[in-house]
């Protein structure tokens, strides 16, 4: 098997003279980002450009919330503890967040409960909930989790304890017995929008709230910074409300009303009040996700809750080191996992290491880079004394939470989506399940040619390129999964300087004019540094460069090619 350097460059179609006509007003590029976009017609254009809504979102369009909503003000009137049980990602972390100030904002009482990684795992479990009952709990609602929980929530039943459900995973074909079920993906749920991430639908929770209790000043959207940040993290598709309430939430986040957040930010390096999409998937999220890969992600809901100027400062900097390490153990658990695999079946479709070395926090990381480095779904697994996690991550062209969903009869518990999974399995069936998917891969891979295939937008000469087409740019934000940045090709390139950039020189920083001259930075490409032709092809977004206190224009390479060669 070898690592996939090849990519297929796909250029989206012209845009036709009708729609051209239809959005006229629009510059010729604009036009195009529209037309590829889906925006066909002016109010398209409008609502899209305006992050604004074309269909109604209220929140009692959501299965179980007319239900949730009356359990919920019940306890609080009551002096009821409601727990609020999440995840350990930044997801799951932000909807408890969430969730325990608008409780507590309400004038109830909450506590938080964040399972930990290495001793519970990923979701509800009977001993957690046995524990909370014994502590006198009778209310627990679930954030980014519970959807497949059947066994746990009739174990819920049998204690007293009301459950509540909200989670935005794809259920199987049985909804679990609770006292509500807040999900958007269950069978005959009619709310429009299905993509929410676990921090949406506790916004989406705590609208209804207000809407029954309104509170003089306060409303749901205070917390759109909470939401901006967890939908992103957790690469939920940024179209439709997604893109809404991320607007809205990085808006929100610029404010710098969250003192967690801009002790953070401080860390990281970042002017909260530029603060993009962008700089949450890279930056902010991988810190805040740290605490709960390494250690407990209490540490991320404390950062994100407190208002104490030194203890949010601590936080941070201690979220800052845990990410530093994080980075040098799936380093080297990507290299483990890979020579793993590789010993075992180096032509395998679907890639697959097992280690009682491996750590539970990291695996899902070093997945994500194998499936990227040979665009092969891939597999990293934990393996314990009596059962074995695994960790998932795939490709378009391969479902990986429906192969699991074929071999159910294996595993002791799993879910996740298309791209991303988890299971755990008994050890004794760790083989069997090995075998069937990878003749599941096989069935459904083998006859598809594997190939990263990269789309641009719209092909021009870099003279197009005016700085002020920029500011029609910025309107496509947020940009990221579901709704790339704008992404454009230019060819016959001639080549200028050029060096490798970087601590480790991986990168490659190189000039390219056709009559105008550009700054370009190709990252993870230093490959090419000594080997690049006269003339090469460049697929890049356009971006301002902010250094030393001078702003600039530069293009940022997604992938470059020798002129000529085919796309």
């Amino acid at each position: 098997m070898e690592p996939a350097t090849h990519t297929h460059w796909q250029i989206r179609e012209s845009i036709p003279d009708s729609v051209s006509k239809r959005l006229e007003g629009f510059s010729p590029i604009i036009k195009q980002m529209l037309f590829n976009r889906d925006c066909s017609t002016i109010e398209q254009a409008a609502a899209y450009l305006s992050a604004r809504l074309m269909q109604s979102t209220d929140p009692f369009g959501l299965t179980g919330m007319e239900t949730a909503v009356t359990r919920l003000l019940g306890a609080i009137d009551a002096g009821e503890t409601v727990v609020i049980y999440g995840d350990y990602d930044v997801d799951g972390v932000t909807a408890t967040a969430l969730l325990f100030e608008v409780v507590t904002g309400l004038g109830g009482k909450a506590r938080p409960y964040i399972p930990n990684r290495y001793d519970e795992g990923y979701g509800l479990n009977n001993e957690a909930l046995t524990l909370l009952a014994q502590e006198g709990a009778h209310l627990v609602v679930t954030v980014d989790c519970g959807i497949r929980s059947m066994k746990e929530a009739a174990h819920a039943r049998s204690l007293g304890i009301d459950l509540i459900i909200t989670d935005h995973h794809q259920p199987l074909e049985e909804i679990p017995d609770a006292l509500a079920v807040i999900c958007p993906k269950q069978p005959d749920d009619t709310y429009p929008e299905k993509y929410l991430a676990g921090v949406g639908l506790a916004y989406k929770l705590a609208q209804a709230l207000f809407t029954r209790r309104p509170q003089p000043g306060v409303q749901a959207d205070y917390w759109l910074d909470l939401v901006a940040l967890g939908t992103v993290a957790d690469l939920a598709p940024l179209v439709g409300e997604n893109r809404t309430l991320v607007r809205a939430g990085l808006e929100r986040m610029r404010m710098q009303t969250r003192q967690g957040l801009l002790s953070l930010a401080g860390a990281a390096g970042i002017d909260l009040t530029k603060v993009t999409a962008t700089d949450i998937g890279f930056r902010l999220g991988p810190r805040l996700n740290a605490a709960g890969r390494l250690d407990s992600a209490l540490a991320a809901f404390n950062l994100l809750t407190t208002r104490d100027l030194s203890c949010a400062g601590e936080l941070a900097q201690l979220l800052n080191v845990q990410n530093s390490e994080r980075r040098k153990q799936t380093e080297e658990t990507q290299t483990k996992a890979e020579a793993l695999a590789l010993a075992e079946n180096p032509e395998a479709m679907l890639i697959f290491a097992v280690s009682s070395e491996f750590s539970e926090g990291i695996v899902g990381l070093a997945a994500s880079h194998l499936a990227d480095q040979y665009y092969r779904p891939a597999i990293v697994a934990v393996q314990g004394a009596e059962t074995t996690r695994g960790s998932c991550r795939s490709i378009s062209e391969f479902n990986i939470t429906a192969a699991l969903d074929e071999c159910k009869d294996l595993l002791v518990r799993h879910g996740g989506h298309a791209a991303a999974a988890g299971f755990t399995v008994r050890n004794e069936n760790l083989k069997e399940l090995q075998n069937r998917l990878q003749e599941i891969a096989v069935r459904e891979l083998d006859a598809k040619r594997l190939q990263r295939v990269l789309v641009a937008d719209i092909e021009i000469p870099l003279v197009d390129l005016r700085p002020e087409i920029l500011g029609s740019l910025d309107l496509l934000q947020p940009t990221g999964y579901g709704n790339p940045e704008a992404i454009f090709v230019s060819r016959n390139l001639s080549v200028g300087r050029s060096r490798t950039v970087g601590a480790d020189q991986q990168h490659l920083k190189l000039t390219v004019t056709d009559g105008v001259t550009f700054d370009a930075i190709a990252f993870k490409q230093g490959r090419w540094a000594g080997m690049l032709p006269a003339k090469i092809d460049l697929m890049y977004t356009f971006e301002r460069n902010d250094f030393n206190g001078r702003t600039g224009f530069q293009l940022n390479v997604r992938d470059l090619k020798p002129s000529g060669l085919p796309d």
